[in-house]
């Protein structure tokens, strides 16, 4: 789905209101640092003539009644809210006609069906930090968590994180998606105690409001479910009031929350394949469901308006950890407070809530990654040591493999194969019809046929399959396109297939067979193939690798500022679903499942949620930013040949790709040294960023004026990312806090960037007790021109002799 067009009016440092008309491909320069990157954002553009009347967010900062308001105090900002709309619109009864929300408990301001002339009104009000309309985003298993080294041969090792952090007990994850299936067994509340004293939520279970008002289908594990629909409904209409419920008619948001905490449940299988225990990061944890996706068919209908009330809710509740599958689209041009998912991230980490998000499946193509706000935790997507693979003979000792989850051919024969170039009908085009898009394809050509499409979604092709499937084939090979390298996506098609990336046969004509030459030559038919019932590989080397549709870096918001963070599983992964779905998500399928295998940074982000669980249980008092550095900082960035992790395309990755590496959650829960970060921390940040220091003054909790001068560079973050300055040498600082061994001395290793010399002082670092802080300030001095120019990369260890704790260096 694409990110409409987008009008965002901001309240700047500048004298007067611009007008920001944000388009795909608009390059903004830095201003500073002399390095191309969206950075700042108050770049006037002409008027457009475009239809912007709809639902706008006003956003207005921090409310000043604290963190657990009264009935009374969220009735007073609620009437603040309609007294500043009234004083535009000219009455409260106005006011309160065309407000879909208040955002009365934590985060403060509105959504309201505006036009333009008055949410432009609204901007000039001095309490107003920004108005933008609201976007409509997209949501961007059994083995994955003996990959991340949590289980080994089907039981749990002594260093394993589950029993460091007490498999999650009784901490509270959030997961902003499109509901769950409660029944489920991932979901069962057998042997939980009482509710965690922390959940404010009150008992509220929106799920299938139509039953006995005596029926509640929350538990002691699923403790709450709510629905945020207005801004949904506000754009497509009023939803069918069956449907008016948090149960999950999509299965993304059921896989997702089971992902980061669903129970231990033996026997997950998807047709046969895979078979093993399903669980989640944190499987002890209470999850929450917060259902803000609502289209039937497809990942998208996540509106931002309903995004930030959410996020609002979630924090009143008590949550401790906010997974968020869910983003903005490529090209990523929003500012960090015309952003929904930026703003409640805010809010939540002042609140001490971890929020961890998805990257984005816009790869491979460079600056593409979303959910770039350095409060956010932003996940890319890697492979795991498993494969499902069928084997594939074309006969004359021809053979290859393909992903898949194939049950068998109708008969042990081979089948003719026919590219879908070749039985296009005579309306389509050749471009079309490689893609075997819909009304494309000729029946009587493919009918007792394998047909060969090329892949035309990065992250599935089931649609293909249907397409191949209602046009008669037996089989189905979906054949990767440039963009999606060797990632090979398992999918349940409804006819036996597979996907395959290119040739190992060199002997066969790989252009010509899989039609990329685009040529309407008859090749494939030339060919037959048979393909066995596939199965389960584990111990797949090289793993993981960079899936070709996880987005990449860099920052187009703030290039100083590297994402994503890290790299976690995300492609072949078997979780929980919903049973009012099938497989597929298309409606002419009937098959229902209670396990599923998906695709994503979807699938990325809740693995690190879990573990982000396991240490908030294991560590409560530690901050959001120690959580993120642990993580971050313990992570790899070498494969299980212990080589560079690689990418779809056989490169060597670079942490573009993967942030600081692929995780390691074991090392994660004991990282030795942490890079701290509090909210003033992220303030001083937002002055250097925005240049903005009227909102700051509505973050009313704390007493705060931007410094003077201040350098992104040196804000603390586990990574260290600089502007390239020619000759002149580049000065950045650090300080880490010992969470480690009380007494311990730590000495630092440095990788350097291509053409650079690095310097750390002091090159090591003595702590007597926990807690300590120690600075450090790092120089880098240009030596020479690098070979292949900027970007460079390098690295930086501390170490004690039992920590390592590593940030990558990169040279813009």
């Amino acid at each position: 789905m694409e990110q409409r067009e987008t009008v965002s009016l901001m309240k700047t440092s500048y004298s007067r209101l611009n007008l920001i008309l944000h388009k795909p491909n608009e390059s903004f320069i830095h201003e500073n640092v002399g390095w191309c990157g969206v950075v700042d954002h108050f770049y006037s553009q002409p008027k457009h003539d475009i239809h912007i009347t709809g639902t706008y967010i006003v956003y207005l900062g921090e409310h000043s009644h604290g963190p657990s308001p009264s009935l009374r105090d969220l009735e007073s900002a609620t009437n603040s809210h309609h007294d500043l709309l009234a004083s535009v619109l000219g009455s409260h009864e106005k006011a309160k006609e065309v407000v879909i929300y208040s955002y009365n408990k934590h985060i403060n301001g509105f959504a309201a069906l505006l036009e333009e002339e008055e949410a432009s009104e609204i901007a000039k009000k001095a309490s107003v930090i920004s108005v933008f309309l609201s976007k409509e985003y997209k949501l961007h298993t059994t083995r994955s968590w003996d990959f991340l080294g949590l289980e080994k041969y089907g039981g749990i090792p002594a260093e394993s994180a589950w029993w460091n952090g007490k498999f999650g007990e009784n901490t509270i994850i959030a997961n902003l998606d499109s509901g769950v299936w409660p029944e489920h067994t991932s979901f069962g509340d057998n042997g939980y105690g009482p509710l965690p004293s922390t959940w404010r939520g009150n008992g509220v279970c929106q799920i299938d409001h139509f039953n006995p008002p005596n029926k509640t289908l929350c538990n002691r594990k699923l403790i709450g479910a709510r629905i945020f629909s207005n801004g949904y409904e506000a754009e497509h209409g009023k939803l069918d009031p069956l449907k008016h419920t948090a149960r999950d008619f999509v299965g993304h948001g059921t896989h997702t929350l089971s992902t980061a905490a669903g129970n231990f449940v033996p026997g997950a299988t998807i047709f046969g394949n895979g078979n093993g225990t399903a669980k989640g990061g944190s499987p002890k944890a209470r999850v929450a469901a917060y259902k803000v996706c609502w289209s039937i068919n497809d990942a998208g209908g996540c509106h931002e308006a309903d995004i930030l009330q959410a996020f609002d809710h979630a924090i009143n509740d008590g949550v401790d950890v906010i997974s968020a599958s869910i983003g903005g689209s490529n090209p990523y041009v929003e500012a960090f407070f015309t952003d929904g998912v930026s703003i409640g991230a805010l809010h939540a980490v002042a609140r001490n809530i971890v929020v961890v998000c998805s990257a984005g499946n816009d790869g491979p193509a460079p600056r593409t990654v979303t959910n770039v706000a350095p409060w956010t935790f932003t996940v890319a997507a890697s492979t795991i040591d498993r494969d499902f693979l069928t084997n594939i003979s074309l006969g004359k000792n021809h053979h290859l493999k393909g992903a898949s989850l194939n049950r068998g051919l109708p008969s042990r024969k081979f089948y003719p194969l026919v590219h879908a170039v070749n039985a296009r009908l005579p309306n389509a085009t050749i471009d079309d019809a490689r893609l075997c898009k819909p009304g494309t394809l000729d029946p009587t050509k493919i009918k007792g046929n394998i047909l060969i499409c090329i892949r035309q979604d990065m992250t599935t092709s089931i649609g293909q399959g249907y397409e191949a499937a209602n046009a008669g084939a037996v089989g189905v090979f979906v054949v990767n396109d440039e963009k999606s390298g060797n990632t090979l996506l398992a999918e349940p098609y409804p006819i036996p297939g597979a996907n395959l990336d290119v040739y190992e046969d060199e002997d066969i004509d790989e252009r010509e067979w899989f039609g990329k030459g685009g040529s309407d030559k008859n090749n494939s038919r030339k060919l037959a193939a048979y393909m066995t019932v596939a199965r389960t590989y584990l111990g797949i080397k090289p793993a993981p690798i960079m899936a070709g549709f996880s987005s990449r870096g860099p920052n187009a918001l703030q290039p100083l500022i590297l994402k994503p963070d890290v790299t976690a599983p995300g492609v072949n992964i078997l979780a929980a679903y919903s049973l009012a779905t099938a497989p597929s998500n298309l409606p002419s399928d009937r098959r229902r499942i209670p396990f599923n295998m998906q695709q994503g940074t979807s699938m990325a982000c809740p693995h690190v949620a879990g573990i982000a669980g396991l240490l908030k249980t294991l560590h409560p008092d530690w901050s959001p930013a120690a959580i993120k550095s642990a993580i971050m900082t313990t992570a790899t960035t070498l494969d299980n040949n212990n080589l560079p992790i690689r990418d779809a395309f056989d490169q060597t990755a670079t942490p573009f790709d993967y942030g600081t590496g692929h995780i390691q959650p074991n090392l994660a829960m004991d990282p030795g040294l942490v890079y701290d970060m509090r909210t003033r921390d992220y303030l001083n940040f937002i002055c250097a960023h925005d240049h903005n220091q009227n909102f700051l003054k509505y973050f009313s909790r704390i007493s705060y004026d931007c410094p003077k001068s201040y350098n992104i560079e040196n804000l603390n973050y586990p990574s260290i990312t600089v502007a390239n300055r020619g000759m002149n040498p580049i000065n950045v600082t650090r300080t880490v806090t010992n969470v480690g061994t009380p007494t311990s001395t730590y000495v630092v290793k440095a990788n350097e960037p291509e053409g650079f010399k690095v310097l750390v002082e002091p090159s090591s670092l003595t702590f007597k007790t926990i807690g300590e802080k120690k600075r450090f300030r790092v120089i880098l001095q240009a030596m020479s021109w690098p070979s292949h120019g900027f970007p460079v990369f390098g690295n930086l260890s501390w170490t004690d002799g039992n920590h390592t704790v590593t940030s990558p260096i990169v040279v813009l």
